[in-house]
């Protein structure tokens, strides 16, 4: 298949990875302009598509935290259920200045088709705070956690909401949540958060999951184009922590060859290919990407629009835009990030033939095994890491090609075909559930 491509004009340096890079969008709007985009083709009752454009619930908090000087500081949190119908409500807390009510009403929605997708009986919910937290002590990080932890125990639980990590949280801040609400209850419950340390009920290749996920949609619609030699098929990340760096390392693992990767201070492009391993112990090392041997640095920008087979963005929403788009020279797209291309970025991709492989399909490999750690802890029956890839694999493998069937079918792009199935699904649940009372 042959991409139309422009080369780029001078962009300005004020765009990044971290979301600049792009005309402002709120998430929310994108979220529900997709889903009027992918409703148009089910024959849904009126009732049934209006109930499902809400959240469930919307929690709001502000409380306090003392810092290390003695002063007390006031911080603001959100948790926001968007649906309840399939099964427990299941989402990230994130920890960043950008937060807020639209883009934490966003993710949920996102969630829901997500887990519908991939055939886990969970509804989504998302949650943050308003905090940089390289700003707070180690002991200050403890209290905001645990107290913002304690406001949300009458809306978590492991049959109710489930949380997890997110951007700037981890697994020791999970660890700190399960043990409030621990506290709370007077017994240990290990299932009220997925994403924590092994040693308190987390479960093997948690961390990688999402990385592999996404290569494994990769390698699916790789088929789809007849490049099946791995060694002639070249990648470039956009974005190099959790996500980004676990996807290349399980790419180079299999012989892909990726180009170019970045991080939040830029990029680095080497047309030959990147040791995976070594820029690895190198971003331990220094904290970033940028003068890794062998490579040459590049702006984000720059990045995005190199010449490659696959673009990987697995770094912040709305970084595939209008501005961008017409220029990108990527064959196929998967989203390793969450709303990484707006809808007139779609619009101008779909258009030229590139194939998108849309986040809430790409991506689902973290909850995927969340999800079998919320098993494995409410059995209190721990798998082995093989057995989690395996599943993990058939899963990602079933979802993709359910997908594409479902684009064909309906002759639309996949994002629309991916948010039809979960759409679809969560409604036929909600009609054969009911209207309460």
């Amino acid at each position: 298949m042959v991409v139309a491509y422009h080369p780029p004009p001078t962009m300005s340096a004020s765009h990044t990875a971290n979301g600049s890079g792009a005309p402002d969008q709120n998430p929310y709007h994108v979220a529900l302009t997709q889903y009027d985009r992918a409703v148009r083709y089910l024959n849904l009752k009126d009732n049934t598509v209006e109930y499902m454009r809400y959240p469930h619930r919307e929690f709001t908090v502000n409380f306090p935290v003392v810092r290390d000087n003695g002063k007390l500081e006031m911080f603001t949190g959100y948790r926001v259920h968007h649906s309840t119908v399939l099964g427990p409500s299941k989402g990230g807390i994130r920890y960043s200045t950008a937060v807020s009510l639209d883009e934490i009403r966003a993710s949920p929605m996102w969630m829901t088709w997500k887990c519908a997708l991939a055939g886990i009986p969970y509804g989504g919910a998302k949650g943050g705070v308003v905090v940089d937290p390289k700003t707070l002590s180690l002991r200050e990080l403890e209290a905001l956690t645990r107290r913002y932890a304690a406001e949300l125990v009458p809306f978590i639980g492991p049959k109710s909401d489930i949380p997890a990590p997110d951007m700037g949280t981890n697994a020791q801040i999970m660890a700190w949540i399960m043990d409030t609400y621990s506290m709370t209850m007077g017994y240990s419950v290990p299932a009220v958060v997925t994403g924590k340390p092994l040693n308190i009920g987390g479960s093997l290749g948690r961390n990688e999951a999402t990385g592999r996920g996404v290569i494994a949609c990769m390698i699916e619609a790789l088929k789809r184009h007849d490049m099946n030699d791995p060694e002639d098929v070249s990648l470039v990340i956009q974005g190099f922590g959790n996500v980004g760096s676990n996807a290349a390392a399980y790419a180079h693992s299999l012989g892909f060859k990726i180009v170019g990767v970045s991080d939040v201070y830029g990029g680095i492009h080497n047309p030959h290919g990147l040791d995976i391993p070594a820029l690895r112990n190198y971003v331990a090392e220094t904290g970033g990407v940028r003068g890794f041997g062998g490579a040459d640095d590049i702006s984000n920008d720059n990045l995005l629009t190199l010449s490659c087979d696959v673009l990987i963005p697995a770094a912040m929403e709305g970084q595939i835009s209008e501005e961008n788009a017409p220029y990108i020279r990527a064959e196929i797209i998967v989203e390793g990030a969450n709303g990484p291309t707006t809808p007139e970025a779609d619009d101008i991709l779909n258009d030229r033939g590139v194939h998108i492989v849309p986040d809430i399909l790409a991506n689902a490999g973290g909850v995927i095994v969340s999800y079998f750690e919320w098993v494995q802890d409410l059995q209190a029956f721990f798998w082995d890491v093989g057995d989690i890839y395996t599943r993990l694999e058939k899963q990602m493998q079933h979802a993709y090609r359910s997908t594409e069937a479902t684009a064909e079918e309906y002759n639309v792009d996949m994002r629309t075909a991916a948010q039809m199935l979960g759409i679809r699904r969560v409604a036929e649940a909600f009609e054969t559930r009911g209207v309460y009372p």
